[in-house]
């Protein structure tokens, strides 16, 4: 079924506020930080390249041809530039991308990267409405408005900011904070199990020198911080922020070119689209990760760390159940019992998540990536899990119907 495809070099900038920063220039950064880790001489090796971008048409009118306008200053040109475009899950579409051609035998090494450029402080409501296009624009509005204003109803006015054009957040929270109170009121799940992920994420970012946020914060702190949309507090959520970051595909023919590389292999890389309601199908996550599991030849109790897509600490916590990692419903005692800190029995989002180590739309994914790689080498330095063999990493975007409108599951071996 194919040559087995390994990542033989990641590079990634810090994630954070980068005003001063173009697309280009945040390219050109995270391309030097791969060349320091993949064993190449030249990037002229490089075969393909599938660039991840969500933003940049929306932001300064760069449209159609963003992987070619960002790469060919750094002389990555005249080869197969596929460009794409999948809201939060780009990054690691393109990584599939790239991953299905090297498995399929047409090139022998192919390089999958995210850029993107979020932070405009100079307006705010306009930076939070380009969210609006990561659903469906003709009723998402309608359904925000109305999750708002049940939320309000249940924090007595808390986080009523709103998301989208003229809001204070983007509309994704309000999205995350319904699913968060229907889990509350199905499950008996509390605010403060929900606090719990964000301290042990804070905790984790603390400790990585990549993180946006690299503060720790107790469950209290957590609590008593501001309300974005109820039962979700501002540092349970992700920050606005750019980044960029990249991973080097190599089929097992070409590996013995690169003895000095310190591969990991990818056991499994699937991509699903989510479903309305009405679909009859299961839920994006529980299908896409069955298929995962069953391509890996692997199951929930052989991953040793995973990176999944905490745009809120409720998203932890539902990944956590949709992937099997514990029976539904129990996402927050999971995370209360210690399991998923470092140190416990299935370490999650090491890195610090999308909470702290920072949510660039279109780069978020290889970031995943690029930690759970460091895992795998055993170069993740004081944030290492102790013996990880295999990894998982799940990435979702945006929203049709209520799930995610894509996701990208990756298993990887180290």
């Amino acid at each position: 079924m194919g040559q087995e495809v390994y990542i033989i070099g990641v590079g990634m900038i810090r994630f954070g506020k980068y005003p001063e920063k173009s697309v280009k220039e945040m390219t050109a950064d995270t391309i030097e930080s791969l060349l320091s880790d993949a064993p190449l001489d030249s990037t002229k090796e490089i075969e393909a390249v599938w660039f991840s971008n969500s933003l940049w048409g929306q932001t300064q009118g760069q449209h159609s041809i963003r992987g070619q306008v960002a790469l060919s200053p750094l002389g990555i040109q005249g080869i197969p530039i596929m460009n794409v475009e999948n809201g939060c899950a780009g990054a690691t579409s393109a990584l599939h991308g790239a991953w299905m051609s090297v498995k399929a035998g047409v090139y022998d090494l192919a390089l999958a990267i995210g850029v993107e450029k979020v932070w405009f402080p100079e307006d705010k409501a306009k930076m939070y409405g380009w969210f609006n296009s990561g659903m469906d624009v003709e009723f998402g509005r309608a359904v925000v408005a109305a999750f708002r204003e049940e939320a309000a109803s249940k924090s007595g006015g808390e986080g009523t900011g709103g998301g989208g054009e003229g809001g204070s957040h983007s509309p994704f929270m309000d999205v995350y904070g319904m699913g968060a109170r229907l889990h509350m009121e199905r499950y008996g799940t509390t605010q403060r199990q929900l606090a719990v992920i964000s301290s042990k994420n804070h905790y984790h970012g603390s400790l990585n020198p990549l993180a946006q946020y690299q503060k720790p914060m107790s469950v209290e702190e957590v609590l008593e911080d501001k309300v974005v949309s109820y039962p979700l507090t501002r540092p349970m959520c992700a920050p606005i922020g750019d980044g960029a970051a990249a991973a080097l595909l190599c089929s097992e023919r070409l590996l013995k070119r690169y003895p000095d590389a310190r591969p990991v292999r990818i056991r499994a890389s699937v991509l699903a689209s989510g479903a309305l309601p009405d679909s009859g199908l299961e839920g994006i996550a529980k299908r896409l990760s069955k298929k995962a599991y069953a391509e890996s030849g692997m199951s929930p109790e052989d991953i040793d760390v995973a990176e999944v897509h905490d745009a809120t600490a409720f998203g932890e916590l539902l990944q956590c159940e949709e992937l099997g990692f514990c029976p539904e419903g129990t996402g927050g005692i999971m995370a209360e019992s210690g399991d998923t800190t470092l140190g416990g029995r299935l370490p999650i989002n090491t890195s610090g998540g999308l909470e702290c180590r920072g949510h660039p739309i279109g780069a978020s994914g290889l970031a995943q990536i690029h930690e759970l790689v460091s895992q795998l080498r055993g170069e993740a330095g004081a944030r290492q899990v102790e013996g990880a063999r295999i990894a998982l990493s799940e990435n979702g975007g945006g929203f049709i119907g209520i799930e995610e409108a894509a996701m990208c599951i990756h298993i990887l071996e180290g």
